[in-house]
């Protein structure tokens, strides 16, 4: 009897076991092969499996034999990830923001490859996305982009939608009115600025139905990242308080802190890091998210994001005491919060301010925080050599003295669409970590673009990227890109590429900008760029391919829009020949050069999905629940990439149809007006009137290309 009973009880426990085994692998596999069928249909002939990771690291298998494909993942990333390797690789097929090329076979072509990522997390996203590219999004739009993470192996996104609705509960319960808290909090498009603690109350308020409508939008934003078998990254507080709190509480002790040439009435105050507010209200933040979204493990805080410490000059042990405290304070918040906590901090900072953060100040903040339990972004590994022309902050930092982190670029400043970024150093930076001897906390690998929807090889080479230590062959990569993006290369595609590459693809500019797009020349932030006659040089290859390409939208995307780059270019020679001209004469016929191309130019852009005004107005306005709100949506998503606030005028320049001939060219035409004095009202005024759609395509843009190649000059 005994052993009757020992026999089923083994039989039970073997039964559970296998029935939670299978719950882990449907928990993966399914998910998986919904988000590949969201993207590209339903498909036959297809087996996903789940597959043990290697070392806490993901791996995947790609085999397709006679017909059948089998795609093996140690998650749901990886499984969707190695899906579309084999899209690119066997298929010659892509998929991106702009579109696709290519389409399912009816049998899948022989394939092997296997790999294992070095790395634990592959991180997206920057908090700018969410203003410069995302603060308008629907679920709709947001679906697409958690695919897209997928099919490009982000396993660690941002997700800082819905953060003011959580603050806002917070200063509540802490004697805020709602009307109080609301007024501390900026508009839509500028809350990534907010968040960081650079600006408050700017554009704002916000209104109840907005933060009703992100609640929402949140719940289903983390579901599907956590199906998808992403960690999001949740806002935690990093000390930032309201003005009507300090004005209930005069016994506390903030600092008034400045960042982006704004009034004080608009710039943050910092708790003192001493205040039992510090490690109250850090809890309360983090306690309220968890109490409506569930359980986060990896937490978000940056207290001094481009902003200065009040400390004293040459007061080195008072500056490293108070870093120390800030540093315990911030910790000691989050893990009141959530005992497990990580804290993530972005490391941008220690970069761009690499003067005030030396050995010693860095040591000091992280001195009070255990090594398991940070992870530092390093955020900007492409601005070093390019912009701040330092050492990497890793060598600098000695891989961040025992914490954990993460090696990250940032490909994109402002969503500007104007190519750039150094491929070369995208396909072999991050191997430089493995040879120097610092990779023992290295964690993660990933991208941080404070805007997206433009540049797209520089994504699909990161993504790759994550998943190899050594360096990859560039030439090589780019062949199989091409087939990948336009189902050809030949010669002539390569040689076009080749041009790009020494050209847009072999350097990297903060303010990557024309002349007529800033009216006069920037020089607070110098505008740059390399869309030069090599370029030129490219497009006319390129164009060149276009019977070979028929097929592909995403050919007829970039034809448009290498094109556009080249005559808003010759534009631009034009427009600085207005500039400098010292007779009127010459000034009128220049701009009405300008001008003239610059209308054509608006109408290629038309052609493309993504670089449209009606598209960015479109989302702002469907965000709102009445026509006021709706205006006053549109407005702060328009201000956001023209006038901005504070010194940022021109910061986030989009190249898009309807931007260029709704704002661009009158403004350009009012500067060389007698009214130039009502520039600045003009814009107000352009801001705050509801966007009319006027965009219009050309029938046949190829047409028009390569009658411009002749003509423009």
């Amino acid at each position: 009897m005994k052993l009757l009973k020992c026999i089923a009880a083994t039989v039970l426990a073997t039964s559970f076991l296998l029935s939670c085994s299978l719950n882990k692998v449907a928990m993966i596999t399914e998910p998986a092969r919904e988000a590949i069928e969201r993207t590209v249909g339903s498909l036959e002939n297809i087996e996903l499996k789940y597959i043990e990771p290697c070392g806490g690291c993901d791996r995947y298998e790609i085999n397709a034999s006679e017909g059948q494909l089998t795609i093996s993942g140690s998650s749901q990333n990886a499984i969707c990830y190695a899906f579309n390797l084999y899209l690119r690789q066997a298929c010659h097929a892509m998929v991106s923001w702009g579109g696709r090329n290519g389409s399912i076979p009816e049998s899948w072509p022989d394939y092997q490859a296997s790999a294992t990522s070095p790395y634990k997390l592959r991180y997206f996203l920057n908090v700018c996305t969410f203003g410069y590219s995302a603060p308008y999004w629907d679920w709709d739009r947001w679906s697409e982009e958690l695919d897209w993470m997928a099919f490009h192996g982000v396993n660690m996104p941002l997700a800082s939608v819905a953060s003011e609705a959580i603050a806002r509960r917070v200063w509540i319960k802490l004697g805020l009115t709602s009307e109080e808290a609301d007024e501390f909090f900026t508009g839509p498009a500028h809350l990534p600025w907010h968040r960081m603690g650079n600006l408050n109350s700017f554009d704002g308020p916000l209104s109840d139905s907005w933060h009703k409508d992100q609640i929402a939008l949140q719940h289903k934003i983390l579901e599907r990242m956590r199906s998808l078998g992403m960690e999001p990254v949740a806002p935690a507080f990093a000390g930032f308080v309201p003005p009507a709190f300090m004005e209930k509480h005069p016994e506390i002790s903030a600092t008034l802190l400045h960042w982006g040439g704004f009034e004080d009435k608009y710039n943050a105050c910092v708790l003192s890091p001493d205040s039992p507010y510090f490690k109250e209200i850090g809890q309360m933040f983090i306690q309220e998210w968890e109490k409506e979204f569930g359980d986060a493990k990896y937490w978000l805080s940056d207290s001094f994001n481009e902003m200065k410490l009040p400390v004293e000059p040459g007061d080195d042990a008072g500056k490293h005491a108070l870093l120390a405290q800030y540093g315990k304070a911030i910790w000691s918040s989050i893990q009141a919060g959530d005992p497990d906590a990580v804290w993530v901090t972005q490391g941008w900072t220690f970069g761009y301010q690499h003067d005030f953060w030396d050995q010693e100040s860095l040591k000091a903040l992280l001195s009070e925080v255990p090594d398991d339990r940070m992870i530092i972004v390093d955020l900007g590994n492409d601005y070093p050599k390019w912009v701040w022309h330092t050492e990497q902050t890793w060598k600098v930092h000695e891989g961040f003295y025992g914490k954990q982190w993460i090696y990250s670029y940032v490909p994109n400043f402002g969503g500007k669409v104007i190519p750039t970024g150094e491929l070369q150093m995208y396909s072999e930076g991050a191997s430089e970590v493995f040879h120097a001897g610092l990779s023992d906390n290295l964690v993660g690998f990933g991208s941080a673009p404070e805007g997206i929807e433009n540049n797209e090889v520089v994504y699909e080479l990161i993504a790759d990227m994550s998943w190899r230590k050594e360096a990859l062959d560039l030439d090589d990569w780019i062949s199989d890109y091409c087939l990948a993006r336009y189902g050809y290369c030949g010669d002539d595609m390569i040689q076009a590429w080749n041009l790009l590459r020494s050209s847009v693809y072999s350097s990297l500019y903060s303010y990557p900008r024309f002349t007529w797009q800033t009216v006069v020349p920037d020089k607070r932030r110098v505008s740059r760029h390399d869309v030069n006659d090599d370029f030129a040089k490219a497009l006319k290859l390129f164009v060149g391919c276009a019977r070979m390409c028929s097929g592909s939208e995403l050919y007829q995307n970039d034809m448009v829009e290498f094109a556009a780059l080249w005559f808003a270019e010759v534009a631009d020679r034009h427009y600085e020949k207005a500039l400098a001209a010292t007779s009127s004469s010459v000034a009128v016929d220049e701009l009405k050069k300008t001008v003239e191309i610059l209308h054509a130019v608006d109408r290629l852009l038309a052609s493309h999905p993504d670089y449209s005004l009606s598209r960015w107005v479109d989302f702002a306005r469907r965000s709102a629940d009445e026509p006021a709100l709706a205006d006053r949506y549109e407005a702060n998503a328009k201000r956001l990439i023209t006038t901005w606030g504070g010194w940022q005028e021109d910061y986030a320049a989009r190249f898009w149809a309807g931007l260029v001939e709704d704002y661009y060219i009158p403004r350009i035409e009012k500067y060389f007006s007698s009214d130039r004095e009502g520039l600045d009202q003009w814009e107000e005024e352009w801001i705050n009137t509801p966007y009319v759609n006027k965009e219009n395509a050309f029938d046949n843009p190829l047409e028009i290309i390569l009658q411009m190649l002749e003509t423009v000059k």
